[in-house]
């Protein structure tokens, strides 16, 4: 009785949930290139962004005798000679090349694939430009900046038929993988609520006064296609703190823990109809992400996600889901469910297996080689920051948005919505939007 249930339950879950949902499943279907020649000996790769997300990814694909880094790229000297170090030393030799603008790397340099490691408002414009080169990518998350600006990306991995891996790597690991298959086969019953727990806050520096630019870094490429502002002494990594660069650690986790809640509901193609929340930024300095965020989004079936920051949800970090037979938790380092027997129960023939990958940037070159879609593709990750990006402009209208996630556009007619779902960019940059 319980069996037939648990089955009843899966199938009947797997329908509910999954309005256009192709599950991320072993058997994913083939893409870009036909057949299953590498595009060469060694798959030749080149790293945009040098900083230290670039420089940690480029030192797990150093590690693989079928992978043959060729140049890196950066608009910090210093950066690029970090990674041409470290490649040079891998191989013995002085051969990296080094470039200060992505534009002349990608035309001179003939590459298979590309890892991207860059500031979220350059993710866009870059990642398009790299795909329009046939080009294969691993790149961070989030997707974009921009809601708009990551459907762009997605449409441009279509086109062109690249294999891409958003470097969500919680996909790799074990406790991640194991939460997301008990919940989607059933074993918590049906889901119709999901916790989603992300750092707290930003910082605050208030206003400090216009300095030197590092004669090692380029401001106005940096900046590209954001608004022209003085340098105050935000280059690397605090850049996340700044509306004009990132949404705080709300975008900044959300291709974590979102994209790890959709897994396990099979919302991977879809999204919510319905948003809405509170939030709290600093106003009165140059850091003025959200600090607190709260927002519940509804799905066509009735499903709420509720995404805040970790100091107002009783587990804090992690993904929560809560269902008619007990709930689960999964964070980095942790797994917990109301029955500790829930996570005891093995997977059998008879359930849905989820795509399992042991390495994520293993998984990327797996996939470059057979042309198969990764584990964490481009519409995933699009889907998971997605949500992020309204809840976001949910806090800035301050009312209830109404969405309709096939189209991608507010079916209530906000005008301000709206236009938040990108934003021009500064000449002589042009949006791929």
């Amino acid at each position: 009785m319980q069996s037939n249930r648990r089955e009843f339950l899966r199938k009947a879950g797997a329908v509910s949930v999954g309005l256009s949902f192709i599950p991320t499943i072993i058997k994913a279907s083939a893409l870009g290139r036909e057949g299953h020649i590498p595009p060469s000996d060694k798959i030749n790769m080149i790293l945009i962004g040098s900083g230290s997300m670039g420089r940690a990814n480029l030192n797990q694909f150093l590690n693989f005798d079928d992978v043959r880094v060729i140049a890196v790229c950066d608009i910090d000297d210093d950066h690029s000679a970090a990674a041409k170090k470290m490649v040079d030393e891998k191989y013995g030799n002085t051969d990296c090349r080094v470039y200060k603008d992505f534009r002349e790397i990608l035309e001179k340099e003939k590459s298979d694939a590309a890892i991207l490691a860059l500031p979220d408002h350059w993710h866009a414009l870059i990642s398009c430009a790299v795909a329009n080169k046939k080009i294969d990518i691993y790149g961070e998350k989030p997707l974009a900046r921009y809601l708009a600006e990551s459907r762009a990306i997605v449409e441009a991995v279509h086109r062109n038929k690249i294999i891409w891996q958003t470097g969500s790597q919680q996909r790799s690991e074990a406790n991640f993988h194991h939460a997301c298959e008990l919940v989607f086969n059933g074993r918590i019953g049906k889901v119709d609520y999901v916790e989603v727990g992300l750092p707290d806050g930003g910082h605050y520096i208030g206003n400090p006064p216009r300095r030197p630019v590092p004669e090692s870094a380029d401001w106005d490429m940096w900046l590209g296609p954001a608004p022209l502002v003085p340098f105050r002494g935000v280059l690397h990594w605090n850049w996340r703190w700044i509306m004009n660069y990132s949404g705080g650690q709300l975008t900044d986790w959300a291709g974590h823990h979102i994209d790890i809640a959709n897994w396990g509901l099979g919302l991977d193609r879809t999204g919510p109809v319905t948003v809405k929340g509170t939030g709290r930024s600093n106003n009165d300095g140059i850091y003025n992400v959200p600090v607190e965020y709260d927002f519940t989004c509804v799905y066509s079936n009735g499903l709420k996600m509720r995404v805040a920051n970790q100091s107002k949800l009783e587990l804090g970090m992690g993904t929560r889901w809560k269902g008619t037979d007990g709930w689960i938790h999964v964070t980095r380092g942790g797994l917990s469910a109301s029955d500790d027997n829930i996570l005891k129960e093995k997977i059998g023939s008879g359930d849905t297996s989820l795509y399992k990958s042991t390495h994520h940037h293993r998984n990327f070159i797996d996939c470059i080689k057979s042309r198969k879609e990764t584990i964490a593709p481009a519409e995933a990750g699009h889907r998971a920051i997605s949500v992020a990006h309204l809840g976001e402009i949910a806090m800035k209208t301050k009312r209830q948005l109404h969405w309709d996630p096939h189209t991608e556009k507010f079916t209530d007619n906000n005008i301000y919505a709206t236009r938040l779902l990108s934003r021009p960019y500064r000449s002589p940059w042009e949006s791929p939007v």
